[in-house]
Protein backbone atom coordinates (compact mmCIF):
# COMPACT_ATOMS: atom_id res chain seq x y z
CA UNK A 1 0.00 0.00 0.00
CA UNK A 2 1.45 3.42 -1.01
CA UNK A 3 2.61 5.59 1.87
CA UNK A 4 1.09 9.06 1.96
CA UNK A 5 3.07 12.23 2.58
CA UNK A 6 3.12 12.93 6.32
CA UNK A 7 3.04 16.70 5.70
CA UNK A 8 0.29 17.32 3.13
CA UNK A 9 -1.40 13.87 3.62
CA UNK A 10 -2.60 14.07 0.00
CA UNK A 11 0.28 13.04 -2.24
CA UNK A 12 2.22 9.79 -2.34
CA UNK A 13 5.52 9.91 -0.44
CA UNK A 14 8.67 9.47 -2.54
CA UNK A 15 11.25 9.42 0.26
CA UNK A 16 11.78 8.93 3.96
CA UNK A 17 14.11 11.48 5.53
CA UNK A 18 17.00 9.92 7.50
CA UNK A 19 17.15 13.03 9.70
CA UNK A 20 13.54 13.06 10.89
CA UNK A 21 11.93 9.85 9.66
CA UNK A 22 9.28 11.87 7.79
CA UNK A 23 7.77 10.40 4.62
CA UNK A 24 7.37 13.22 2.10
CA UNK A 25 6.14 13.84 -1.43
CA UNK A 26 8.39 15.77 -3.83
CA UNK A 27 6.81 19.18 -3.36
CA UNK A 28 6.76 18.96 0.44
CA UNK A 29 10.37 17.77 0.41
CA UNK A 30 11.39 20.83 -1.63
CA UNK A 31 9.64 23.13 0.85
CA UNK A 32 11.08 21.45 3.96
CA UNK A 33 14.59 21.27 2.51
CA UNK A 34 14.60 24.93 1.44
CA UNK A 35 13.06 26.13 4.70
CA UNK A 36 15.73 24.34 6.72
CA UNK A 37 18.46 26.08 4.71
CA UNK A 38 16.65 29.40 5.25
CA UNK A 39 16.52 28.72 9.00
CA UNK A 40 20.25 27.93 9.01
CA UNK A 41 21.04 31.19 7.19
CA UNK A 42 18.82 33.34 9.40
CA UNK A 43 19.70 31.77 12.75
CA UNK A 44 23.44 32.02 12.06
CA UNK A 45 23.09 35.49 10.50
CA UNK A 46 25.28 34.43 7.60
CA UNK A 47 24.58 37.42 5.36
CA UNK A 48 23.72 41.11 5.44
CA UNK A 49 21.62 42.94 2.82
CA UNK A 50 23.73 44.45 0.05
CA UNK A 51 26.60 41.97 0.35
CA UNK A 52 28.17 40.44 -2.74
CA UNK A 53 28.48 36.69 -2.20
CA UNK A 54 30.59 34.34 -4.30
CA UNK A 55 29.19 30.80 -4.47
CA UNK A 56 32.02 28.31 -4.86
CA UNK A 57 30.90 26.41 -7.96
CA UNK A 58 32.55 23.13 -8.94
CA UNK A 59 29.72 21.77 -11.07
CA UNK A 60 29.10 18.99 -8.51
CA UNK A 61 25.84 18.24 -6.72
CA UNK A 62 26.58 20.23 -3.56
CA UNK A 63 27.56 23.51 -5.21
CA UNK A 64 24.82 23.15 -7.85
CA UNK A 65 22.13 22.67 -5.20
CA UNK A 66 23.67 25.49 -3.16
CA UNK A 67 23.52 27.89 -6.11
CA UNK A 68 19.92 26.94 -6.91
CA UNK A 69 18.71 27.20 -3.30
CA UNK A 70 20.58 30.46 -2.66
CA UNK A 71 18.96 32.05 -5.72
CA UNK A 72 15.50 30.77 -4.69
CA UNK A 73 15.80 31.95 -1.08
CA UNK A 74 17.41 35.27 -2.01
CA UNK A 75 14.37 36.05 -4.15
CA UNK A 76 11.77 34.52 -1.83
CA UNK A 77 12.93 36.19 1.38
CA UNK A 78 14.47 39.35 -0.10
CA UNK A 79 17.94 38.78 1.35
CA UNK A 80 19.20 41.59 -0.87
CA UNK A 81 22.35 39.70 -1.87
CA UNK A 82 24.33 40.07 -5.07
CA UNK A 83 25.06 36.45 -5.94
CA UNK A 84 27.71 35.22 -8.34
CA UNK A 85 29.37 31.93 -9.22
CA UNK A 86 33.12 31.46 -8.71
CA UNK A 87 34.89 28.42 -10.09
CA UNK A 88 38.54 27.38 -9.91
CA UNK A 89 40.24 25.60 -12.80
CA UNK A 90 43.00 23.55 -11.17
CA UNK A 91 44.11 22.13 -14.50
CA UNK A 92 43.17 18.51 -13.70
CA UNK A 93 43.20 16.91 -17.13
CA UNK A 94 40.06 15.01 -18.12
CA UNK A 95 38.15 16.06 -15.00
CA UNK A 96 37.84 19.80 -14.57
CA UNK A 97 37.11 20.53 -18.26
CA UNK A 98 33.78 18.67 -18.13
CA UNK A 99 32.78 20.02 -14.74
CA UNK A 100 33.44 23.59 -15.88
CA UNK A 101 31.07 23.03 -18.80
CA UNK A 102 28.41 22.16 -16.21
CA UNK A 103 29.18 25.36 -14.30
CA UNK A 104 28.80 27.36 -17.52
CA UNK A 105 25.36 25.80 -18.07
CA UNK A 106 24.47 26.62 -14.45
CA UNK A 107 25.33 30.24 -15.16
CA UNK A 108 22.73 30.35 -17.93
CA UNK A 109 20.15 28.33 -15.97
CA UNK A 110 20.37 30.50 -12.83
CA UNK A 111 21.15 33.76 -14.61
CA UNK A 112 24.08 34.51 -12.28
CA UNK A 113 27.45 36.08 -13.15
CA UNK A 114 30.31 33.56 -13.42
CA UNK A 115 34.05 33.99 -12.99
CA UNK A 116 36.45 31.12 -13.65
CA UNK A 117 39.95 31.60 -12.28
CA UNK A 118 42.80 29.29 -13.23
CA UNK A 119 45.91 28.24 -11.33
CA UNK A 120 47.86 29.74 -14.21
CA UNK A 121 46.18 33.11 -13.57
CA UNK A 122 46.60 32.92 -9.78
CA UNK A 123 49.99 31.24 -9.44
CA UNK A 124 51.61 31.14 -12.86
CA UNK A 125 51.23 27.34 -12.97
CA UNK A 126 48.78 24.88 -14.48
CA UNK A 127 49.19 21.63 -12.56
CA UNK A 128 47.49 18.44 -11.41
CA UNK A 129 48.01 19.10 -7.68
CA UNK A 130 46.17 20.48 -4.65
CA UNK A 131 46.69 24.13 -3.78
CA UNK A 132 44.92 25.81 -0.88
CA UNK A 133 43.34 29.25 -0.97
CA UNK A 134 42.65 29.33 -4.72
CA UNK A 135 39.00 30.17 -4.00
CA UNK A 136 40.00 32.99 -1.65
CA UNK A 137 42.38 34.51 -4.17
CA UNK A 138 39.86 34.24 -6.98
CA UNK A 139 37.17 35.85 -4.81
CA UNK A 140 39.56 38.68 -3.97
CA UNK A 141 39.79 39.47 -7.68
CA UNK A 142 36.00 39.85 -7.77
CA UNK A 143 35.72 42.22 -4.80
CA UNK A 144 33.11 40.08 -3.03
CA UNK A 145 32.21 40.33 0.67
CA UNK A 146 31.84 36.61 1.39
CA UNK A 147 32.29 33.16 -0.09
CA UNK A 148 29.70 30.48 0.47
CA UNK A 149 30.55 26.82 -0.12
CA UNK A 150 28.52 23.63 -0.51
CA UNK A 151 29.93 21.75 2.48
CA UNK A 152 27.20 19.53 3.94
CA UNK A 153 26.60 17.59 7.16
CA UNK A 154 28.37 14.50 5.79
CA UNK A 155 31.45 16.55 4.88
CA UNK A 156 31.69 18.10 8.33
CA UNK A 157 31.11 14.80 10.13
CA UNK A 158 33.92 13.27 8.04
CA UNK A 159 36.19 16.16 8.99
CA UNK A 160 35.39 15.69 12.70
CA UNK A 161 36.35 11.99 12.42
CA UNK A 162 39.54 12.80 10.50
CA UNK A 163 40.66 15.32 13.10
CA UNK A 164 39.87 12.93 15.96
CA UNK A 165 41.88 10.17 14.29
CA UNK A 166 44.78 12.54 13.64
CA UNK A 167 44.57 14.10 17.10
CA UNK A 168 44.40 17.51 15.48
CA UNK A 169 42.89 19.53 18.32
CA UNK A 170 43.27 22.91 16.63
CA UNK A 171 41.29 21.92 13.54
CA UNK A 172 38.84 19.84 15.59
CA UNK A 173 37.87 22.96 17.49
CA UNK A 174 37.05 25.03 14.41
CA UNK A 175 36.09 22.46 11.74
CA UNK A 176 32.35 22.54 12.54
CA UNK A 177 32.02 26.33 12.43
CA UNK A 178 29.24 27.43 10.11
CA UNK A 179 31.19 30.54 9.20
CA UNK A 180 34.66 31.96 9.56
CA UNK A 181 35.14 35.54 10.58
CA UNK A 182 37.44 37.73 8.57
CA UNK A 183 41.06 37.46 9.65
CA UNK A 184 41.90 40.91 8.32
CA UNK A 185 41.59 42.94 5.16
CA UNK A 186 43.00 40.20 2.93
CA UNK A 187 40.96 37.30 4.32
CA UNK A 188 37.39 36.80 3.16
CA UNK A 189 34.88 35.16 5.53
CA UNK A 190 33.35 31.86 4.37
CA UNK A 191 30.02 30.29 5.29
CA UNK A 192 28.26 26.94 4.82
CA UNK A 193 24.48 27.29 4.28
CA UNK A 194 24.19 23.50 3.70
CA UNK A 195 25.89 22.63 7.00
CA UNK A 196 22.91 20.64 8.35
CA UNK A 197 21.80 19.14 5.03
CA UNK A 198 22.44 15.42 4.47
CA UNK A 199 24.30 14.43 1.30
CA UNK A 200 21.52 11.96 0.43
CA UNK A 201 18.92 14.72 0.55
CA UNK A 202 21.09 17.02 -1.54
CA UNK A 203 21.30 14.29 -4.18
CA UNK A 204 17.52 13.75 -4.04
CA UNK A 205 16.84 17.48 -4.24
CA UNK A 206 19.08 17.75 -7.32
CA UNK A 207 17.44 14.67 -8.87
CA UNK A 208 13.83 15.69 -8.29
CA UNK A 209 14.52 19.28 -9.37
CA UNK A 210 16.33 17.91 -12.45
CA UNK A 211 19.31 20.15 -11.73
CA UNK A 212 22.28 19.97 -14.08
CA UNK A 213 25.39 18.77 -12.25
CA UNK A 214 28.63 16.86 -12.87
CA UNK A 215 29.01 13.58 -10.99
CA UNK A 216 32.40 12.10 -11.95
CA UNK A 217 34.74 11.60 -9.00
CA UNK A 218 37.98 13.57 -8.94
CA UNK A 219 40.98 11.37 -9.81
CA UNK A 220 42.65 12.37 -6.53
CA UNK A 221 39.72 11.28 -4.32
CA UNK A 222 39.96 7.44 -4.10
CA UNK A 223 43.25 7.34 -2.18
CA UNK A 224 42.61 10.44 -0.08
CA UNK A 225 42.59 10.04 3.72
CA UNK A 226 39.08 11.50 3.77
CA UNK A 227 37.89 8.46 1.83
CA UNK A 228 38.60 6.20 4.81
CA UNK A 229 36.66 8.48 7.16
CA UNK A 230 33.80 8.58 4.63
CA UNK A 231 33.64 4.77 4.37
CA UNK A 232 33.62 4.44 8.17
CA UNK A 233 30.88 7.05 8.49
CA UNK A 234 28.74 5.32 5.86
CA UNK A 235 29.05 2.06 7.80
CA UNK A 236 27.89 3.85 10.95
CA UNK A 237 25.01 5.45 9.07
CA UNK A 238 23.81 2.09 7.76
CA UNK A 239 23.37 0.94 11.36
CA UNK A 240 22.18 4.25 12.78
CA UNK A 241 20.85 6.86 10.27
CA UNK A 242 21.32 9.70 12.75
CA UNK A 243 25.06 8.98 13.11
CA UNK A 244 26.07 11.81 10.76
CA UNK A 245 24.25 14.48 12.73
CA UNK A 246 25.39 12.93 16.02
CA UNK A 247 29.06 13.14 15.00
CA UNK A 248 28.55 16.71 13.76
CA UNK A 249 26.88 17.82 17.00
CA UNK A 250 29.61 16.06 19.02
CA UNK A 251 32.22 18.11 17.15
CA UNK A 252 30.26 21.30 17.86
CA UNK A 253 30.09 20.59 21.59
CA UNK A 254 33.61 19.31 22.24
CA UNK A 255 35.45 21.41 24.80
CA UNK A 256 39.20 21.85 25.12
CA UNK A 257 41.01 22.10 28.45
CA UNK A 258 42.15 25.63 29.21
CA UNK A 259 45.66 24.30 29.82
CA UNK A 260 45.96 23.07 26.22
CA UNK A 261 48.05 25.48 24.15
CA UNK A 262 46.32 26.23 20.85
CA UNK A 263 48.11 27.43 17.70
CA UNK A 264 47.33 31.02 16.73
CA UNK A 265 45.68 31.57 13.35
CA UNK A 266 47.82 34.09 11.51
CA UNK A 267 48.68 35.10 7.98
CA UNK A 268 51.27 33.92 5.47
CA UNK A 269 54.48 35.96 5.60
CA UNK A 270 54.69 36.01 1.81
CA UNK A 271 51.20 36.40 0.34
CA UNK A 272 49.28 37.67 3.38
CA UNK A 273 46.51 35.06 3.20
CA UNK A 274 45.30 33.18 6.28
CA UNK A 275 47.71 30.50 7.53
CA UNK A 276 48.60 28.78 10.79
CA UNK A 277 52.26 28.60 9.71
CA UNK A 278 54.88 31.14 8.62
CA UNK A 279 54.09 30.23 5.01
CA UNK A 280 50.72 29.03 3.68
CA UNK A 281 50.42 25.71 1.88
CA UNK A 282 50.08 27.40 -1.52
CA UNK A 283 53.30 29.38 -1.15
CA UNK A 284 55.21 26.33 0.12
CA UNK A 285 54.04 24.22 -2.80
CA UNK A 286 54.84 26.94 -5.33
CA UNK A 287 58.25 27.46 -3.75
CA UNK A 288 58.87 23.75 -4.12
CA UNK A 289 57.88 23.81 -7.77
CA UNK A 290 60.14 26.78 -8.43
CA UNK A 291 63.04 25.02 -6.70
CA UNK A 292 62.43 21.73 -8.51
CA UNK A 293 61.14 20.11 -5.30
CA UNK A 294 57.45 19.40 -6.02
CA UNK A 295 57.10 17.30 -2.87
CA UNK A 296 57.97 20.24 -0.64
CA UNK A 297 54.26 21.08 -0.29
CA UNK A 298 53.33 17.50 0.58
CA UNK A 299 53.46 16.66 4.26
CA UNK A 300 54.82 18.69 7.17
CA UNK A 301 58.01 20.69 6.76
CA UNK A 302 57.20 23.61 9.06
CA UNK A 303 60.78 23.93 10.30
CA UNK A 304 61.81 24.99 6.78
CA UNK A 305 59.27 27.80 6.49
CA UNK A 306 61.46 30.54 7.96
CA UNK A 307 64.29 29.53 5.65
CA UNK A 308 61.99 29.58 2.63
CA UNK A 309 60.54 32.92 3.70
CA UNK A 310 64.00 34.48 3.75
CA UNK A 311 64.92 32.83 0.41
CA UNK A 312 67.79 30.89 2.04
CA UNK A 313 69.03 27.87 0.08
CA UNK A 314 68.23 24.43 1.48
CA UNK A 315 71.11 22.23 2.54
CA UNK A 316 72.02 19.15 0.49
CA UNK A 317 70.72 16.96 3.32
CA UNK A 318 67.36 18.79 3.36
CA UNK A 319 67.00 18.49 -0.40
CA UNK A 320 67.86 14.78 -0.35
CA UNK A 321 65.29 14.18 2.40
CA UNK A 322 62.57 16.03 0.46
CA UNK A 323 63.34 14.11 -2.73
CA UNK A 324 63.07 10.86 -0.79
CA UNK A 325 59.59 11.67 0.59
CA UNK A 326 56.95 9.43 -0.91
CA UNK A 327 53.39 10.60 -1.66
Amino acid sequence: MPIQCSKCTEQRAVLKRPKTGQSLCKECFFIVFEEEIHHTIVSAQLFKPGETVAIGASGGKDSTVLAHVMKVLNERYKYGLNLMLLSVDEGITGYRDDSLETVKRNQEQYDLPLKIVSYEELYGWTMDAIVKQALDRGAKLLNVDKICTGHNADDLAETVLMNVLRGDIARLRRCTSISTSSGGEDVLPRCKPLKYAYEKEIVLYAYFKKLDYFSTECIYSPNAYRGHARAFLKDLESVRPSAIMAVLHSGENLSIKESVKMPVQGTCGRCGYISSQALCKACVLLEGLNRGLPKLGIGKHHRLHEKLLSQQPLSNAEERKLKAVDF
